[in-house]
C-alpha cells in the first residue's frame, strides 16, 4: 500500500495555496494568516490521509522555516522557530513515557496484569468486561499509547478469551455470543481510563500545552483529580449499558478463570525484570501525584523513570531506539504543538475567539459551555485523529469559552476529556479504533449506532459528574 496519494497531497496543496493567496482578514496579520495556511492544510492532509502523519509534519516544518512567517527576514531564527516544538518539555513527557510503557510489554508485566484481573473478575461475560477494563485502568498511567494499551495488550486477550468460548471473527454467526460484546466494552474501556490521566493518551499533554498558553495551569495530579470521578463513574455504568443494549448470548464464563490460571502458570512466578518494571511504575507514580510538591517536573520524573529502566537493564539503548511509535509521535506532536502555539502568539486564536464571541457572545456562560463541547464532540466525526482534532480545535475553542466567561479550569479539563471520548463515536475515531473494528466482530451500522449511544450517555456522565465533581474540589 502506498504511503502517499499524490491526488490527495495535490488536493492539499491547492488549498494551501488558495488560503494562502486570499488576503488575511481584517485584524489578522500576513504572517498569522500564511501559517493558518500551513496548519489548515497539514490538518487537511491528515484527515484526507494524503501522507504518513510524519511525512506531512516534515513538509509543514519546511514550509514555515522557507516562507519566514515566524520571523519575517530572518531565515536563521526562521528554522530555529519552526523546530522550537522540540524543546518542549510536554512533547518529551509522552515520548519518554511510550518508551516506559515498551517495559510492561516486553518484560510481560501487562499481560500478567491482565490475567491477574480475569482470574479474579470473569466467571461472567459482565465480570470479563469489569475484568479486561481494570488491566487497561492500571496500566493507563504509565503507558500514554492507548494504542499500545489497547491494541498490544488487552485486545489480544479478549480476542483469546472470545474465541475460547466459540465466538470465532470468521464466523459471523458466532460473533454476538461473546465477542462484539467484549470488543466494544474493551475498547469503550480503553477511552474512558484515557480520560482520567494525563499520561492516559497521547493528545491529553496537547491539551495541557494549549491550556497553558492560555494561562490555565494543569498538572498531572489536578488532571487526575478532574478525571477520576466521572471517569470511575463511566467505567461502572457504560458495561451495564452496554448489556441491556448489547448483551453477549453468553452470560457465564466460568472456564475463563481457569485459562487465565493457565496462563500465569505458564508465565510462571514473577520475572525480576518485572518487579523491576514495577518498582519502576510506583516511583513514576508517586513523584507524578507528590512531585509538585518536592519540585520536580512531570518531564523530569519521565526521564527517572526511563534511566530506572535502562540502568537495571529492563529496557535497553536498542529497545529505546527500536520504538518507532515514540520517536514517530515526538515528531509529528512538536509540530502541531509548535503551529497551533505560534497561531496564538500571532494573535489569530484571538482573533477567532473574538469573531466566534461575537455570534454567540450574548450567551450566559452556562449555556455557552455545554454548546462548546457538544460542538467539540460531534465535530469528531469529520476527525481521523484524536491528535489532529485537539491541534485543530481545542486552544480555539478554549480561547472562545474563557472571554465568554466560563471557567479557564472547567473547560480545558472537560474539552480534555471529550479528547478521548469522542472517540466511541466511529470506527476510525481513535488509535485503538481500527485494531478492534478489524477483529470482524462489530458491523460498521452497529458500531456506530452503539457508539452515538455511549457517547451520549458519556456526555451526560462526565458533564453532569465531572462538572459537579470540579465544583466540589474547587475548579470553579
Amino acid at each position: 500500500m502506498k504511503e502517499i496519494n499524490i491526488k490527495r497531497v495535490g488536493i492539499t496543496f491547492l488549498i494551501a495555496l488558495a488560503l494562502w493567496f486570499t488576503p488575511a482578514p481584517e485584524g489578522v496579520t500576513p504572517e498569522a494568516w500564511h501559517l493558518f495556511a500551513i496548519f489548515a492544510s497539514t490538518i487537511l492532509g491528515i484527515i484526507l490521509k494524503a501522507a504518513p502523519m510524519g511525512t506531512m509534519c516534515m513538509m509543514a516544518i519546511g514550509f514555515t522555516a522557507l516562507t519566514q512567517v515566524l520571523a519575517p527576514g530572518n531565515p536563521g531564527a526562521s528554522i530555529v522557530k519552526a523546530l522550537s516544538g522540540f524543546g518542549d518539555k510536554v512533547i518529551w513527557l509522552i515520548g519518554i513515557s511510550f518508551f516506559i510503557a515498551r517495559g510492561f510489554i516486553k518484560t510481560g508485566l501487562g499481560n500478567r496484569i491482565a490475567f491477574l484481573f480475569i482470574k479474579v473478575f470473569g466467571k461472567s461475560s459482565l465480570g470479563l468486561a469489569y475484568g479486561l477494563g481494570l488491566a487497561d485502568m492500571c496500566l493507563a498511567p504509565a503507558i500514554p499509547s492507548n494504542t499500545a494499551r489497547g491494541g498490544g495488550i488487552i485486545y489480544p486477550i479478549m480476542k483469546s478469551m472470545a474465541m475460547s468460548f466459540g465466538s470465532v471473527p470468521d464466523d459471523p454467526k458466532t460473533h454476538r455470543k461473546l465477542g462484539s460484546f467484549l470488543t466494544l466494552n474493551s475498547y469503550y474501556m480503553n477511552l474512558i481510563t484515557s480520560s482520567m490521566f494525563l499520561t492516559g493518551t497521547a493528545s491529553n499533554p496537547m491539551c495541557q500545552k494549549f491550556a497553558a498558553n492560555l494561562g490555565v495551569d494543569i498538572t498531572w495530579m489536578s488532571w487526575a483529580a478532574a478525571g477520576f470521578i466521572p471517569g470511575l463513574a463511566a467505567f461502572f455504568i457504560v458495561p451495564l449499558v452496554m448489556y441491556k443494549i448489547y448483551p453477549p448470548e453468553l452470560k457465564k464464563t466460568g472456564d475463563a478463570p481457569k485459562m487465565a490460571s493457565e496462563k500465569l502458570k505458564e508465565m510462571g512466578p514473577i520475572k525480576v525484570n518485572e518487579w523491576l518494571m514495577l518498582l519502576a511504575f510506583f516511583v513514576l507514580l508517586a513523584l507524578w501525584i507528590f512531585g509538585g510538591a518536592l519540585s520536580i517536573d512531570a518531564t523530569t520524573t519521565a526521564f527517572i523513570g526511563l534511566t530506572l529502566l535502562l540502568l537495571t537493564s529492563v529496557l535497553t539503548w536498542e529497545d529505546v531506539k527500536a520504538e518507532k511509535g515514540a520517536w514517530d509521535t515526538i515528531v509529528w506532536f512538536a509540530v502541531l504543538v509548535m503551529m497551533a502555539s505560534s497561531l496564538n502568539e500571532l494573535g489569530f486564536i484571538g482573533w477567532f475567539s473574538d469573531l466566534v464571541k461575537v455570534q454567540i457572545g450574548g450567551l450566559s456562560w452556562m449555556v455557552a459551555f455545554p454548546v462548546i463541547v457538544l460542538v467539540y464532540f460531534f465535530s469528531h466525526y469529520i476527525f481521523a485523529s484524536a491528535t489532529a482534532h485537539v491541534a485543530a480545535m481545542y486552544a480555539a475553542l478554549l480561547s472562545v469559552g474563557i472571554s465568554l466567561g466560563i471557567p479557564g479550569m472547567l473547560l480545558a479539563m472537560m474539552l480534555g476529556f471529550m479528547g478521548s471520548i469522542y472517540g466511541v463515536l466511529t470506527h476510525y475515531g481513535h488509535g485503538p479504533a481500527p485494531v478492534y473494528f478489524g477483529s470482524g466482530y462489530v458491523e460498521l451500522k452497529a458500531w456506530w449506532l452503539r457508539g452515538l449511544e455511549i457517547g451520549i450517555l458519556l456526555l451526560v456522565i462526565y458533564m453532569a459528574v465531572g462538572g459537579l465533581w470540579m465544583k466540589v474540589i474547587g475548579y470553579y
